[in-house]
């Protein structure tokens, strides 16, 4: 086949282009893995956390669940995070699941603690808050609303 010199110069410019932006959008999307201190947090459940979720504060990306495992003896679920290295957090935060909106992503919310202590490369974190699936959260709003405060 004769083909012009044209057509495969625009070619690889096009494939060049199209790696640029699946570059940028990699960059810019946030998807990279913390890398830092790892921490773990025991959980009775975990609703549907996936490894490779955000670890946050006040919203901010610092780190990443770069691991989930059973405990066999206790069976509660094991969640190991990788924390940004400038991040210090006190031994007495509190981490939670929680949910983005009603059907969006799971991710780990920590609410720093008050303690001088800081938590370091392989503790484990005691305070932990199980994720509240919408179930549990509807079945305690019926029971706020019956509960009419009359115990005989």
């Amino acid at each position: 086949m004769n083909k012009k010199p044209v057509e495969t110069i625009m070619g690889v410019v096009v494939v060049l282009v199209a790696a640029f932006f699946l570059y940028f959008g990699y960059r810019v999307s946030d998807l990279q893995v913390v890398k830092g201190y790892e921490i773990t947090a025991k959980f009775l459940k975990v609703g549907g956390l996936n490894v490779g979720s955000d670890v946050r504060i006040n919203g901010i990306k610092v780190g990443t669940v770069v691991s989930q495992k059973l405990d066999t003896t206790d069976y509660i679920a094991e969640v190991k995070m990788s924390i940004a290295p400038d991040i210090k957090l006190p031994k007495d935060s509190e981490v939670a699941i929680v949910s983005d909106g009603l059907v969006g992503d799971k991710f780990i919310k920590i609410t720093p603690g008050k303690a001088k202590e800081l938590l370091a490369d392989g503790d484990i974190v005691s305070n932990t808050k199980d994720f509240k699936t919408l179930e549990d959260m509807v079945g305690e709003i019926i029971f706020m609303v019956t509960d009419n405060g009359d115990e005989k």
